[in-house]
């Protein structure tokens, strides 16, 4: 049988993935096998069913022999290898027996070679030696000549999947041959399976000398350009498939493409049943027992009965079917998640009946317990719905409402028709769990499933607001999708205080975020505290105070303060004050307000502590997001990077609007990260703010943009994105400039424009906002912005004196990246005025500022500056001071200007086309344009033009 019609048969047999699957998010995989086969070493893949074994070592193969090497290839199956020499004959079927590695063995050989691989002898009338002597050493030989004959014309790679299935018979010929291949470059690339169905060991000839290499399971962010496409690029949908695949792409994949098919689909079920065939009677009662519980562990199977648990359960582990069991008895995990569901579907009604009621017996938790108890209890029943309710009610304290979630759906599927009230509440308190949660399709599902039953029955106005106001809530940053759904809220809500009070809450975000206004949201936050007051509903209360204080401090009123205090005060609920819109979060932004970083970075590292246990989803991509920008602010670059990427991991897990994680990601990565991606990530927060309407994060977004464009030198659209941002800021009444700090920014993005007077008069206005709220840090920023005006207008000594007294003031404060960049800007004045070693002393204090910081593009720019000066032949060479009827660079467009600089500094045409990922062509032409537009001849004037203006556009070092 050859190779291609084995592979063929074989498929349904041995589930693997293909396509993209072989390769993505496996690159550094195959990296390190590619390695290994150059520096002559052999490589082992190993894995469990549907990793993705096979198809590596295919794609491995097809490279190696792409790369012009020899590769012999076989693929046993388990119900063959009793067939003696079947991989032999598989790995040569590829070398024809006129080959001259054949035609070179002894007669001997030969004949036992091809009596071996069942071909006729080219002499039909010959005996086979093999058959009348009987030599044992022919074969071995034979097989050994033959190999290395053909390392002759170079290496030879053997590729063998499923190697410990090789028959013994191929085994022992291809060990004894490579044990005696005497240095020739025969090499060897093999898979085999871990766990459930791996062989019986018949590979240890090829692992010995080999690099072996575990094939893992695949993260969320692998598996989403997998399966994503199938999937629609739903981010909740991709975390399902996820979470129930463990990772496992054969298992992801066929989850995907049965996405929205009831039930496991029926080949992927057979497989992983097959897995666990192998299971002995007992050890299977104790998976099924361990796949029924709402979370299994060795202690709750022996209370339930299962005596041996600790023993079936590690022969479960040795057959991959279940994770290790921790010595502490931690909980029992499947691999993948998804068998466990299997595992129950598979057990007949009477059998899982039995497992449930001695799991009921023996759980001593209510929420264990009310899981079975639903289970036996599929019909109406009061008491094991007021149970499980209770149970939910547990969950939820306990910091579990998806678990709070599902049970309170049960509770609300067992509560019996003559409670309707009692079923709508069970029900309406699921939907506001899966909110908390961030199952936000579920909550909107019972929140539609609640106002159905409503308007066409005789439903409560009261149940119609709760629902209305799950659906607000699940909207995320999007609320201008739910525009229509307040008239009919406050339509249901009467005169009800309490019920007015809730939707002035929500009206008030919408206010601000849809309609851009802080003091119609205000307005209506103060109205939803009073309300809220007068009924006695006092997390409503607190929720809109810290609402209100939150608008207050944004527009700059003293209130806020007071405000905020009510908010802090007695008596407390926890569902407000550890959620990211409550007091504690937003005590956080008073201490930046007030320059006190280390007690924001207190404030904010506690509650993310607390809202991982019992928060949100949302609540903790919020604060996550909070604490990166604390970071940044602190010069923690590294860790602004590494949580600002889990707030957007958990946004994309829990479906929320991403527009906030992404601008965390753009702002961490202009900090200490690349430009490039900044910029992306600038793009995404902006596209997901837009297409929201949110015009809370849309401004954010928008100076995230405008201050990496900055940062890379794209000064025209710099001030486009930070004039928007301004335009919004100003339009929603902002007050206090500490609350979201574009306006230095935009200031610099003037100068470097050419639009002095404008910059100056932003100043002028913002300074005014600072001083009368006392915002130092504020002040400090804006004097480094003041300077650089100064100097656009031509008083370089002022400037210096400016520059000196802000980089003085912001040393006092904790903010070293507004110093460094303080710094740099007065290195760079230092050296326009020609003192060199000025320059030299205020730009290596910038580098060491940035180098602490692993602010890495910040440290590029300083590094960069720091060469032009000691460039003899540079911009700032023999102090002289720019012209100041020097041709301008606001002439060029951002592209010519880009080019402009780097060619200023010494690259070459094709150097240039390369950074900047564009033609040669299209670099000569800018450059022939730049030439025109500045008045210059050559790349000498057009460096004294370009580089001797601290305005230009200039690219990152």
């Amino acid at each position: 049988m050859t190779e291609t019609t084995r592979s063929a048969g074989r498929a349904a047999a041995r589930p693997t993935p293909t396509g993209r699957a072989a390769v993505h998010g496996r690159a550094a995989l195959l990296a390190a096998a590619r390695s290994a086969l150059a520096a002559g070493t052999g490589v082992h893949l190993t894995g469990p069913a549907g990793i993705g074994r096979s198809t590596l070592l295919a794609a491995l193969a097809d490279e190696q022999a792409a790369a012009g090497r020899r590769v012999l290839r076989c693929a046993p199956s388990p119900d063959e290898h009793h067939l003696p020499h079947l991989g032999l004959i598989d790995l040569l079927s590829a070398v024809p027996s006129s080959a001259p590695a054949f035609a070179g063995l002894p007669p001997p050989e030969r004949s036992a070679l091809l009596a071996a691989l069942h071909r006729p002898e080219p002499d039909a009338g010959a005996a086979n030696p093999l058959a009348t002597e009987g030599d044992p050493l022919a074969l071995p030989l034979a097989v050994l000549h033959l190999l290395t004959a053909l390392c002759d014309d170079g290496p030879v790679v053997l590729v063998v999947d499923d190697v410990d299935q090789l028959d013994t018979g191929t085994a022992a010929l291809l060990a004894f041959a490579l044990r005696r291949a005497g240095g020739r470059p025969l090499l060897t690339a093999t898979a085999a399976r871990t766990g459930a169905g791996a062989g019986a060991g018949r590979g240890a000839w090829a692992t010995g000398g080999a690099v072996a290499l575990d094939v893992p399971v695949m993260g969320e962010r692998e598996l989403a350009g997998l399966v994503g496409p199938l999937l629609g690029g739903e981010r909740s949908a991709v975390a399902r498939v996820h979470a129930e695949s463990g990772g496992n792409p054969y298992v992801a994949l066929e989850l995907a493409r049965a996405a929205g098919e009831p039930g496991v689909p029926a080949g992927l079920r057979d497989v992983l049943l097959g897995r666990a065939a192998a299971l002995p009677a007992g050890p299977w009662m104790t998976l099924l027992a361990a796949s029924a519980a709402e979370r299994p562990t060795p202690r709750l199977l022996r209370r339930a009965g299962r005596d041996e648990a600790a023993a079936d359960l590690a022969e479960a582990a040795r057959l991959g079917l279940v994770e290790p069991v921790p010595d502490d008895g931690g909980p029992v995990r499947f691999v993948p998640p998804l068998l466990a569901r299997v595992v129950y579907d598979d057990a007949d009604p009477a059998t899982r009946r039995r497992v449930h009621t001695a799991l009921a017996a023996a759980a001593g938790d209510p929420v264990e317990r009310a899981h079975h108890l639903a289970s036996l209890t599929p019909g109406w029943d009061a008491d094991v719905a007021a149970e499980l309710s209770a149970a939910a009610g547990a969950a939820r304290r306990g910091g579990a409402p998806a678990v709070a979630a599902r049970l309170g759906r049960l509770a609300a599927d067992r509560t019996p028709p003559d409670d309707p009230a009692a079923e709508t509440d069970r029900r309406l308190t699921a939907a506001e769990d899966a909110v908390a949660a961030g199952d936000y399709p579920l909550a909107r599902r019972i929140a539609h499933e609640v106002l159905h039953e409503s308007l066409t029955g005789s439903g409560r106005p009261a149940d119609r607001v709760r629902a209305w106001i799950v659906i607000v809530d699940s909207c995320g940053q999007a609320m201008a999708e739910v525009a229509d759904v307040f008239p009919q809220a406050l339509e249901d809500a009467r005169d009800d205080p309490r019920l007015l009070a809730q939707l002035h809450h929500r009206m008030s975000w919408r206010a601000w975020m849809v309609e851009g206004t802080a003091v119609k949201a205000r307005t209506h936050a103060a109205r939803s505290a009073v309300l809220a007051a007068s009924a006695g509903d006092r997390r409503t209360e607190l929720a809109a105070l810290s609402q209100q204080a939150a608008v207050e401090f944004y527009l700059g009123l003293p209130e806020a303060e007071r405000t905020l205090a009510a908010a802090l005060a007695a008596p407390q609920d926890p569902r407000v004050l550890f959620d990211h819109n409550g007091p504690v979060f937003l005590k956080h932004r008073r201490h930046l307000l007030h320059d006190r970083l280390d007690d924001a970075r207190t404030e904010l590292r506690a509650l993310i502590y607390t809202v991982r246990q019992r928060g949100s989803a949302e609540s903790l991509c919020q604060c996550l997001s909070g604490l990166a920008q604390v970071e940044i602010l602190r010069g923690r670059c590294e860790r602004a990077l590494d949580l600002a990427h889990q707030s957007l991991r958990v946004a994309e897990q829990a479906g929320l609007s991403q527009g906030p994680a992404w601008y965390a990601v753009a702002l961490a990565e202009a900090a200490g990260g690349r430009t490039d991606v900044a910029l992306a990530a600038a793009d995404r927060a902006r596209r997901h703010s837009e297409d929201d309407d949110d015009q809370l994060f849309l401004p954010r977004a928008l100076h995230a943009e405008g201050h990496v464009r900055l940062l890379r030198g794209e000064t025209t659209a710099a001030v486009h994105a930070l004039q928007r941002a301004r335009l919004l800021e100003t339009g929603q009444g902002q007050g206090d400039p500490a609350m979201r700090r574009w306006q230095a920014d935009l200031a610099e993005a003037l100068v470097r424009a050419g639009a002095t007077d404008e910059a100056a008069d932003l100043v002028a206005a913002t300074r005014a906002q600072a001083a009368r709220l006392g915002r130092r840090g504020m002040l400090a920023v804006l004097d480094r912005a003041a300077a650089l005006v100064t100097e656009a207008r031509g008083d370089l000594d002022t400037a210096v004196g400016q520059l000196d007294a802000a980089v003085g003031r912001l040393a006092e404060l904790p903010y070293p990246l507004e110093e460094g960049r303080g710094r740099l800007a007065l290195g760079r004045l230092h050296a326009r005025r020609g003192d060199p070693r000025a320059a030299r002393t205020a730009l290596g204090a910038a580098a060491r500022i940035f180098r602490t910081a692993r602010a890495h593009p910040w440290l590029a720019l300083a590094d960069a500056e720091a060469d032009r000066v000691e460039r003899p032949d540079g911009p700032y060479a023999a102090g002289r001071p720019r012209d100041p009827a020097a041709p301008r660079l606001t002439a060029l467009s951002d592209t010519e200007r880009r080019i402009a600089a780097l060619a200023a500094r010494g690259a070459s045409n094709r150097e240039i086309a390369a950074a900047l990922v564009i033609s040669v062509k299209t670099v000569e032409a800018a450059l022939t344009r730049a030439y025109r537009k500045l008045s210059v001849r050559s790349r000498v004037d057009l460096a004294r033009v370009t580089l001797d203006q601290p305005a230009a556009g200039r690219p990152e070092g």
